[in-house]
């Protein structure tokens, strides 16, 4: 491993992976204990598993192509993978889709980075991509990640794995483990000011995540009757009650 990639290789600190940790929310869910964590993951002890979705590796690269300059974000989005990877110390990590964003943003800068990742710091962990709307255009990751793509849905009892979250009565007869939605909450206080955040939302039988890269759009939630909110606030996972947001809560048809 030559100076220049042992600079860019992420690395974490005990005491913030720890901190990541503390701050998430057990929560049950299709007759599961899950972790929404901070870093915008979920942690399935039982499995060693953990989910994340929409990292969109490239997408700069797709920006500077089109002469727009955005600095790189694949190495920040490494260190984050690395630590929660790390303080789990999970064996499998599924990507719920949107892991490279465009067919413009396959650079040699950016796949060498995520293979030497791969290469030296996660050789031995099982990584699983259920194919979402971008991946379907960009095409899939390079051989040297060891990243097996499945297309949606994936069963993996007792949920289904989907990018894109069916809708209710969409027939996938299991719980679902989603992305795709960037999903956000609005906050609103007495001073008229809000704040929004990024969410996980359970909505029936549907846990959708936030994306894991920060260089995306969110878009607030409407949220429904009956739906739970985790906003993620700093390191900390914190559920919020819909008369807290600031759209209207409006009844889910049957």
């Amino acid at each position: 491993m030559d100076s220049s990639a042992a600079a860019n290789s992420p690395r974490v600190s005990s005491q913030s992976a720890t901190a990541e940790v503390a701050g998430g929310i057990a929560i049950q869910y299709g007759g599961e204990s899950l972790t929404l964590l901070p870093s915008h993951a979920v942690w399935w002890p039982a499995r060693q598993t953990l989910f994340v979705a929409d990292l969109h590796f490239g997408k700069e690269a797709t920006f500077r192509a089109a002469a727009i300059p955005v600095p790189d974000q694949t190495a920040g989005i490494l260190e984050r993978l690395c630590g929660v990877l790390s303080v789990t110390g999970a064996r499998q990590l599924i990507v719920l889709g949107d892991l490279i964003h465009a067919r413009r943003g396959r650079c040699e800068t950016t796949f060498r980075q995520v293979g030497d990742w791969r290469r030296e710091s996660r050789a031995d962990l099982d990584v699983l991509l259920v194919r979402g709307n971008h991946d379907i255009a960009a095409g899939d990751p390079p051989a040297d990640w060891h990243i097996r793509s499945i297309s949606e849905p994936f069963s993996l009892a007792p949920f289904a794995l989907t990018h894109v979250p069916p809708a209710a009565g969409g027939g996938i007869g299991q719980p679902a483990v989603a992305g795709h939605l960037h999903p956000m909450v609005r906050l609103s206080g007495p001073a008229r000011d809000s704040l929004r955040l990024p969410c996980f939302l359970l909505r029936a039988e549907v846990l959708v995540l936030p994306a894991f890269s920060g260089f995306v759009d969110g878009k607030v939630a409407r949220i429904e009757l009956g739906d739970r909110v985790f906003a993620v606030a700093g390191q900390r996972v914190v559920e919020v009650s819909p008369d807290m947001g600031g759209g209207r809560q409006r009844r889910r048809q049957a």
